[in-house]
C-alpha cells in the first residue's frame, strides 16, 4: 500500500435543503476553509487537489477553492454519482500512498435542486441504459429512476426472505434518533414506524420518508503522509488502514435487482478491504453505509458482512444496528436523516469516522474504537469501501 495516510483533517458544513442553501462555491469554501484549520495548514502547503460533484459545470472544482486562494495547485475534477466523494478521496488517498504527494486535499459539494435525481442529458447515449435493460417489469415504471431501481431491489428482498414494510421503516426511525445528535444533520425530528408508514408510498417497500432528499452541503478531508504529519507536527491519531473501488460486473445486469443496485460491487469491494486490513466484519463497531433508501441500507448491511444474506430482519430486530447492538450504523444519521448532496457525502463519512474514532464526535459517540468502516455506492457504477484506523501516538 506504499505510505501510511493519514487523516490529518477533516472539515464539513450544516447540510441543507435546495431552498435553505448557499451556493456551492460559498458552501466549499466552508468546509475547505474547516478541513485545513483542522489539519494546521495553510492551502499553499497542498501539493493536489480533487474536488468532486456531480451538478455542476466542468471546473466547478477550481471556482470553490479559488475564494480560499489561488496558489496554483492542479485541481481535478471528479464525478462518480452518489459515489463523488469516497472517489475524490480514493484518488488523494493514491496520490499519498503512491509518494506522488505528501499533503493532498478533498473535497467535495453540491448545490441540488428541488425533486427526484433526473438525467440531464437527451440527444445521447445514457449511462443507465443497461440498467433498464436489466430490469425489466421489475419495479414501478411512474416512479424516477433511483427510487424504481432500489423500490425493486427492496420488493425482491422482501418476497425472498418474507420482510414485513414495517422492517424497512425501522431504519427511517433510527436514522433520526441518530440524526438528533447532530448539528451538521439536515433532519432532527423524531418519527415512529406509523409515520414512516403513512408517508405517501413511492414504490415496493418505500415511502417518501424511507426516501433520502436532495440536500445541499460539502465536506472536505486533508490527507498526508505520516512522514509529513511528523515532520511538520501534525496529528497522526486516525489513518486510511485499507480501501477499495470497485465497479459493476456482468451479475449486475443478469435480472437481480438486488445485484443491480450494486451489492455485489459492495462486498466485493467489502471483501478486498478486510483482506488487505487482516480484520473480520465482526471486529466492525461502527459504520457510515450508503443508505439513500431504507432498501439499500438493509441490502448493505449482509453486502458489508455486518449479518450474514437473509438475518437483515434479525439484526435490525435485535437492535444490532444501533447504541448498544453490534455495530453502530450511520451514527451521523445517514443520507435519510443527515442528507445527501452527492459530491459531498463520501467525505461527510470521512469526517464523521474521523471525529468517532478520535473520541470526538460528541453525543454521537461510540466507545472504544480501534476501526471505522466507511461503504459510499454510486449507480453506473462505483462502490468505494474505506477502513480507518485509530492509531497510537
Amino acid at each position: 500500500m506504499g505510505q501510511r495516510v493519514t487523516v490529518a483533517g477533516v472539515g464539513m458544513v450544516p447540510f441543507a435543503t435546495p431552498s435553505r442553501s448557499e451556493p456551492y462555491d460559498v458552501l466549499a469554501e466552508g468546509a475547505v476553509r474547516a478541513a485545513l484549520a483542522d489539519a494546521g495548514v495553510e492551502l499553499d502547503a497542498v501539493q493536489q487537489a480533487y474536488a468532486g460533484y456531480v451538478y455542476g459545470d466542468s471546473t466547478s472544482g477550481q471556482n470553490a477553492l479559488y475564494r480560499v486562494g489561488m496558489t496554483g495547485v492542479p485541481v481535478v475534477n471528479v464525478n462518480n454519482n452518489c459515489s463523488t466523494g469516497s472517489s475524490a478521496l480514493f484518488l488523494a488517498r493514491q496520490a499519498i500512498a503512491s509518494g506522488a504527494a505528501d499533503c493532498v486535499l478533498a473535497f467535495g459539494f453540491e448545490q441540488m435542486q428541488r425533486g427526484a435525481l433526473t438525467e440531464h442529458w437527451d440527444d445521447r447515449p445514457s449511462a443507465f441504459g443497461r440498467f433498464e435493460v436489466a430490469l425489466g417489469d421489475a419495479g414501478n415504471p411512474d416512479v424516477p429512476l433511483a427510487p424504481r431501481y432500489f423500490g425493486a431491489a427492496g420488493q425482491t428482498y422482501a418476497d425472498r426472505y418474507g420482510t414485513a414494510p414495517a422492517v424497512f421503516a425501522q431504519i427511517s426511525v433510527k436514522a433520526r434518533q441518530h440524526a438528533a445528535n447532530n448539528p451538521y444533520a439536515v433532519f432532527t425530528g423524531q418519527l415512529t414506524v406509523e409515520e414512516v408508514l403513512a408517508s405517501p408510498h413511492i414504490t415496493g417497500p418505500l415511502t417518501r420518508l424511507q426516501c433520502c432528499p436532495p440536500t445541499c452541503g460539502a465536506a472536505a478531508a486533508v490527507l498526508v503522509s505520516e512522514e509529513y504529519a511528523r515532520r511538520h507536527g501534525l496529528r497522526t491519531d486516525v489513518a486510511i488502514k485499507a480501501q477499495a473501488m470497485t465497479t459493476d460486473t456482468p451479475s449486475s445486469f443478469a435480472g437481480d435487482p438486488i445485484r443491480l443496485v450494486g451489492y455485489d460491487m459492495s462486498k466485493a469491494a467489502a471483501t478486498q478491504v478486510y483482506e488487505a486490513a487482516g480484520v473480520a466484519p465482526e471486529d466492525v463497531r461502527v459504520v457510515e453505509l450508503h443508505d439513500c433508501f431504507t432498501t439499500n441500507e438493509l441490502l448493505s448491511y449482509e453486502a458489508l458482512g455486518l449479518t450474514p444474506e437473509g438475518t437483515a430482519e434479525k439484526f435490525i430486530a435485535d437492535g444490532d444496528n444501533t447504541y448498544g447492538g453490534r455495530v453502530v450504523t450511520n451514527p451521523s444519521g445517514g443520507l435519510l436523516s443527515k442528507g445527501h448532496p452527492l459530491g459531498a457525502t463520501g467525505l461527510a463519512q470521512c469526517a464523521e469516522l474521523t471525529w468517532q474514532l478520535r473520541g470526538a464526535a460528541g453525543d454521537r459517540q461510540v466507545d472504544d474504537l480501534s476501526i471505522a468502516l466507511q461503504h459510499n455506492i454510486g449507480l453506473g457504477g462505483a462502490a468505494v469501501v474505506t477502513l480507518y484506523e485509530k492509531v497510537s501516538r
